[in-house]
């Protein structure tokens, strides 16, 4: 593990052509991994950080590329449901891989001080995923087959897994593969996956296939919550000596603040990205691939901000007012969506998302963005039940409740009713004002952030770079893969 803990000797480190071409190389990945949101790429991440300890970082980089490389063939191959649902499984399982590991890989590369100015990195593919994947999934939507999202992912896959294998070298501590295995945390794992597959399981249907107050919805979502604390019991016990998540991780109050912060900055990134489109499509009367483009603001307007501040605090090493600026222009940005309705000029919205990208401007978190999805969904959908008494047509009042506003949120469904004006303004009007709440909600989401942040302390960022899973600078050691 790396210690970043700061030294007396703080000398800039030097970085030569290999550090480039291994920093490259896994970041290649994350141009396919954004389109793999699963409940598997969340539920695996946690053993994928623990076995890369154990097994090295390359071999499950490389495993995790191909994972989903294999899931996407399948997924676009697919003849019947169950077969994309297969596929979608083994493609979340390989994405949630790589999330995990190109961090890790950076963590391994760079001392904790300048470690910020790599992550811009990763966030350039990144920004390039989002950005050009809603355009790019938009045109398919409309003008080729849904197979051709998955099947795309294939060459970028391919080129990915040869840049990982001829230039990703870094160093491990071998061991005899009884040992090593010995070493997993069998059973912790697999009460965490099951917990989090459960409760995401409940988050998803929840409200829309079944109601809250069901037991389909609320035996899975009790038992996934009582399972995250039994994982948290057994992994803080003597019984595992090499737990997943070590609870050491959450002693001090600091460390929980940044993983609140981490969670909140989740929230906050998906709750845009997945309803601004339902703004875009049925209120702005927005064709799919219009409202993609609607969003790169919000994709490629984190990227300056992400670097800027990255660079800050590696000069600086202050990190805290990152926090509260990061927070409270989310807090105003999410104020002014409230203010969107049919008659919004373009410039307002696109500032808008800018400001919000520049409050985000750094990291996504798979978990906080599952609840990032599941919150709106569940404001937007209550409130367009409670706003379904404008409409006097029984038909459209069961076709918009419980979830159905948000699947037909679509440009064709709302010119369906050009023939009566009066209908359309009426319909149009209900999603604004669910979208309006959902926009308030935000708000003291992005509030909360702020507070939590006044826990977090400034702690010394190291300069240098302590760590047995360093790069490989081409010596023949023992332990390097």
């Amino acid at each position: 593990m790396a210690d970043d803990l700061p030294s007396a000797d703080s000398q800039k480190p030097h970085y030569g052509w290999r550090f480039w071409s291994t920093t490259w190389a896994p970041v290649q990945p994350t141009h396919g991994s954004e389109t793999s949101i699963s409940s598997a790429s969340t539920a695996f991440q946690p053993i994928y950080g623990q076995t890369a300890n154990i097994f090295g970082r390359r071999s499950l980089t490389l495993l995790a590329t191909l994972l989903f490389a294999v899931g996407s063939a399948v997924s676009g191959s697919a003849k019947n449901i169950n077969t994309l649902i297969s596929g979608r499984t083994i493609q979340g399982i390989g994405g949630g891989g790589i999330n995990v590991l190109v961090e890790l890989i950076v963590c391994d590369l760079v001392p904790l001080r300048d470690r910020s100015k790599f992550i811009g990195v990763i966030f350039i593919a990144f920004a390039v995923a989002v950005s050009i994947g809603p355009v790019v999934g938009g045109a398919i939507a409309e003008r080729s087959t849904w197979r051709w999202n998955f099947y795309l992912n294939l060459p970028i896959a391919g080129v990915s897994l040869l840049l990982l294998f001829f230039f990703l070298r870094v160093k491990y501590t071998k061991d005899s593969v009884k040992n090593m295995l010995k070493r997993i945390d069998l059973f912790g794992n697999a009460l965490l996956i099951a917990s989090v597959v459960a409760i995401l399981l409940a988050l998803t249907y929840g409200g829309v296939e079944w109601p809250w107050s069901s037991w389909r919805t609320l035996v899975p979502l009790i038992l996934g919550l009582a399972g995250l604390v039994g994982f948290l019991i057994l992994e803080s016990s003597k019984l595992i000596p090499e737990p997943t998540m070590p609870m050491r991780m959450f002693s001090n109050p600091t460390s929980l603040g940044a993983f609140a912060l981490t969670f909140l900055d989740g929230i906050l990134t998906y709750w845009i990205t997945y309803y601004l489109p339902v703004y875009f499509q049925p209120v702005l009367e927005k064709t799919p691939i219009d409202s993609g483009v609607g969003l790169l603001p919000s994709a490629v307007g984190t990227l300056p901000f992400a670097m800027v501040a990255g660079n800050a605090l590696s000069k600086f090493g202050h990190y805290r007012p990152w926090h509260f600026i990061g927070f409270a222009l989310c807090a105003l940005g999410y104020g002014l969506l409230t203010r969107l309705n049919a008659g919004t000029n373009t410039g307002y919205w696109v500032d808008i998302q800018i400001l919000v990208a520049a409050g985000l401007g750094g990291f996504l978190r798979s978990f906080g963005g599952i609840w990032g999805v599941v919150i709106p969904s569940a404001i937007f959908n209550s409130q367009v039940n409670n706003l379904l008494g404008r409409l006097s047509d029984p038909a459209l009042h069961t076709q918009l409740a419980d979830g159905g506003a948000y699947s037909l949120a679509s440009k064709e469904f709302i010119q369906s009713f050009d023939w009566d004006p009066q209908l359309k303004a009426t319909v149009v009007s209900i999603y604004v004002d669910a979208l309006k709440l959902s926009w308030q909600v935000a708000i003291g989401f992005s509030l909360l952030g702020f507070v939590i942040a006044l826990v977090v302390k400034e702690i010394p960022l190291c300069q240098n770079l302590n760590t047995e899973f360093g790069i490989d600078h081409g010596e023949k050691e023992k332990g390097t893969e």
